[in-house]
């Protein structure tokens, strides 16, 4: 379920603003760590039309396991269940996070024209460095 939505104007040059949502569904819910990651990086490809290469890394924030994502390309998760084309945005960018919690995962995408999310880069960071324990 959303949690929160966070739009973000788009830079110079872009035609369209980012946005940053976050999920939590709790305890054992959302799917796995792995299965996200694959779906967020299965909604882009090359130009060319083969698969984006992904940047995958670990960390911890205030004793909580993250994973992350980075992946640049033509963008087509724009459609829901109800969209009957999917739309394809080029030059786009998503970084994403998994935070591990034991009441339940949490998970941030932030996704956008890929100079938009370059310029927020570090916001995004931000966000993640906020997370703590309970």
């Amino acid at each position: 379920m959303r949690s929160a939505t966070y739009r973000v104007a788009a830079v110079q040059g872009d035609n369209e603003r980012a946005e940053c949502a976050v999920y939590f569904f709790g305890a054992g819910q959302g799917g796995s760590i792995q299965a996200n990651l694959e779906r967020w990086n299965g909604q882009f490809t090359q130009t060319d039309g083969k698969p984006a290469a992904a940047k995958i890394q670990k960390r911890t924030v205030h004793g909580l396991a993250v994973t992350t994502i980075d992946v640049s390309g033509e963008y087509s998760g724009m459609g829901g269940p109800m969209a009957t084309a999917r739309t394809v945005q080029p030059r786009y960018r998503l970084l994403g996070a998994i935070i591990e919690n034991p009441g339940g995962n949490v998970f941030l995408k932030f996704t956008g024209p890929a100079r938009t999310i370059a310029a927020n880069e570090r916001n995004f960071t931000q966000l993640l460095d906020s997370f703590q324990k309970e």
